[in-house]
């Protein structure tokens, strides 16, 4: 009988849109600044739903965990791409150079997401003004990566993060300027390939934008000072494993929970499997995310070329509210050494 009630109230709460988890939080969302942060450039971590965290390191690892890239033996550059509404596109460059003598790599990442020109339009001038308004926001950071032990990794991404809204005339613009950190260690174990990781991502200063532009000066009154907005930090911890493996085949499962500073915790599954050992199928779920009721799903194979490599990943999202997200990302390994 209580089985009976237990099932009962779970089936009722998920046809009535109920949520069974907590939602402490998500009274803050809105309330951080360069939240394009947030958006996932690893396209093997949106493939899994972003349950990357604890994911060992790969070409894309500096957009998640940086503690991933000392466990990498060869350089590499990649690139990705996500495709946003309203014309929005995000992109993202990042490059790895190990140094083997002491187990430890060096990365470069560059993120930047811009928007399409749109029209300057005022109350006096509804149909526009004839100036175009533009607005980007850039990342760029410096990565490292050690092995301290045989099982623990550490790795530290500094950058810097600016933003920029400018009229087609230049006669004025907003702009501001910040410096964050992310944090992170991975733990590897013997079993299964069993491995554990935290991470604090865009750990930093407060963001206030500068400017005075006003396209119109009739009935306003002069900008005194504009409102300071914390980053988006996150706190992360998750774990991944590989319970099956066979030859070239197998299967890794990754969780993770994310605790961000500007909405409420959320928790995400995804899992890997290798049909072979240069084609994979991705897929993945996040819980507890406002908005993101479908799962997500991606693919990746290698193709090489003598010496070289060539990375090619993709992920798909369905959105609740702002329709499909595209993720394509390419990697180029120059010379990839034998483990």
């Amino acid at each position: 009988m209580k089985k009976i009630l237990v099932i009962t109230v779970i089936v009722n709460s998920i046809l009535s849109n109920g949520q069974l988890l907590p939602s402490y939080g998500g009274e803050r969302a809105g309330q951080s600044a360069f939240t394009f942060l947030k958006n996932d450039l690893n396209v093997r971590s949106a493939g899994m739903a972003g349950a990357s965290v604890a994911l060992p390191g790969d070409p894309y690892s500096a957009a998640q965990n940086p503690a991933g890239l000392a466990s990498l033996n060869y350089s590499s550059f990649s690139m990705s791409h996500l495709q946003l509404g309203g014309g929005i596109k995000q992109l993202g460059f990042f490059a790895v150079i190990p140094n083997e003598k002491k187990v430890s790599s060096w990365g470069i990442v560059i993120n930047r997401i811009q928007s399409p020109s749109y029209s300057e339009r005022t109350e006096f001038r509804p149909e526009g003004t004839g100036y175009k308004l533009y607005s980007s926001q850039t990342s760029a950071g410096l990565a490292y990566s050690k092995q301290l032990t045989e099982q623990f990794q550490l790795g530290v991404t500094l950058k810097s993060i600016g933003e920029s809204y400018t009229t087609g005339s230049q006669s004025g613009s907003y702009s501001s300027i910040s410096a964050a950190a992310d944090v992170g260690f991975l733990y590897t174990t013997d079993i299964n390939n069993l491995r554990f990781a935290v991470l604090l991502r865009n750990f930093g200063t407060s963001s206030s934008l500068k400017g005075t532009y006003q396209a119109v000066s009739f009935n306003r009154t002069n900008i005194q000072g504009l409102e300071s907005n914390t980053l988006p930090t996150e706190f992360s911890m998750g774990l991944s494993l590989i319970p099956w493996e066979r030859e070239n085949k197998s299967l890794r499962i990754s969780t993770q929970l994310v605790h961000p500073n500007d909405n409420a915790e959320n928790y995400r599954i995804g899992a890997e499997f290798f049909a072979s050992k240069d084609f994979a199928i991705r897929m993945g779920y996040r819980i507890n995310e406002l908005g993101q009721s479908w799962p997500v799903g991606g693919l990746g194979w290698e193709i090489k070329l003598g010496g070289y490599a060539m990375h090619f990943d993709f992920a798909v999202q369905r959105t609740d509210r702002m329709g499909w997200r595209n993720t394509i990302g390419l990697a180029f390994i120059p010379k990839r050494k034998k483990s």
